[in-house]
């Protein structure tokens, strides 16, 4: 007779998550005219690449992995279509774009297409505030077709085991979209995106600086950028500080339903501005629910740790793009491809998280990124 394995004979199967945000892919570093990208903010692509790979070989080959993408992995905003940057994103002109930022890193893609194809392994795409175009059906169903295998999509947050995952702009009066109102219809020749402020903001003002000035974004702190401005490109600032104003009067009192918002919500974007916003308060917040025992954040492009008690834990996963810093104890191009590895305990208890950096495998040589 066939004996039947004991309970204390069957192996439990390993698994961990990893959890990524704010890469940022663009078209690519070099454009298909041969030249340079000065918008591509992502410039590790070979590393993420070893990343995908590491998390599902040698230690952990044998291991469940989830791979959780907290938004803005693609960077939908700052890709043109057809040589213009829009904020109407039918759903044709989404998927436009979300191909030629497949085509610009086909190597990131075809790495999480080995990666989903391996046993037990799957990917999460919680949605931020610069991919919003993966809202779409069409959009989902490419990378679905790209990656090989259906990928769990969530809109807003993702909660498992007393994990809440989100991207984080809906804490921002800025970037905060309507959940009830994901696509604008009425009136319109076809459904198009509904862009909160912060996109309008960026595409429409911040581009056009950025195409002069590429990291005029990725500065902090951003009170001492603006002083530094003020001595080193006053035209510039004085440039930039007159148009922010004429585009918030000419805000505040647009008529297009496209793009409309009340003056309350406009008074509190003014009210909260932060170039690098810290919601550290906001996962408190999330914290206070009895089921949530850790929040993990992206959206601010800063890594972070916060412990309220042992069993109250915030993460930001940071971001994998550059940062200049203007603080005398970090002066200079920052660049730390930090991640949270959340681990599942063997004797079943609560999974941890922990704050990563991933260094890449070892090489002797590599290019110099620069744009």
């Amino acid at each position: 007779m066939e004996q039947v394995p004991s309970v204390e004979t069957i192996q439990a199967v390993k698994k961990i998550k990893v959890v990524i945000s704010d890469l940022h892919l663009g078209k690519g570093r070099i454009l298909e005219n041969g030249g340079i990208n000065s918008l591509e903010e992502f410039y590790y692509s070979e590393k993420l690449v070893e990343f995908i790979h590491y998390y599902s070989s040698g230690i952990y080959r044998d291991y469940e992995v989830e791979l959780i993408i907290n938004g803005d992995f693609l960077n939908c905003l700052q890709v043109d279509f057809k040589g213009h940057f829009l904020t109407v994103i039918t759903e044709s002109v989404a998927l436009d774009i979300i191909k030629s930022i497949i085509q610009g890193h086909s190597r990131v893609f075809k790495a999480m297409a080995d990666f989903a194809a391996k046993m037990g392994n799957s990917i999460t795409y919680i949605v931020g505030n610069h991919d919003q175009a993966m809202l779409w059906p069409a959009c989902r169903a490419y990378l679905n077709s790209v990656v090989g295998t259906p990928i769990r999509f969530k809109n807003i947050v993702y909660f498992f085991d007393g994990v809440h995952v989100e991207h984080g702009h809906m804490h921002e009066a800025a970037n905060r979209m309507d959940p009830k109102k994901f696509f604008l219809k009425k009136d319109l020749a076809e459904p198009i995106l509904n862009l909160p402020f912060g996109s309008h903001f960026f595409v429409e003002l911040v581009l056009k600086v950025k195409q002069k000035y590429p990291h005029v974004d990725k500065i902090r702190p951003f009170s001492k950028m603006v002083k530094w401005a003020m001595f080193n490109e006053t035209r510039m600032l004085a440039s930039s500080f007159f148009s922010l104003i004429i585009y918030f009067a000419k805000t505040m009192f647009v008529k297009d339903p496209r793009r409309h918002w009340p003056f309350r919500r406009i008074l509190q974007v003014i009210l909260e501005s932060a170039i690098f916003p810290d919601l550290s308060e906001s996962a408190r917040k999330v914290l206070g629910d009895e089921r949530v025992h850790t929040v993990i954040f992206g959206h601010t492009h800063v890594y972070q740790y916060r412990q309220w008690s042992s069993d109250k834990e915030y993460f930001n996963t940071g971001t994998w793009t550059e940062l200049t810093s203007l603080d005398i104890v970090s002066l200079g191009k920052i660049t730390k491809l930090t991640y949270v590895l959340i681990e599942y305990p063997e004797d079943g208890g609560r999974p941890r998280g922990r704050l990563k950096e991933w260094r890449g495998y070892h090489r002797i040589e590599e290019d110099v990124a620069v744009s």
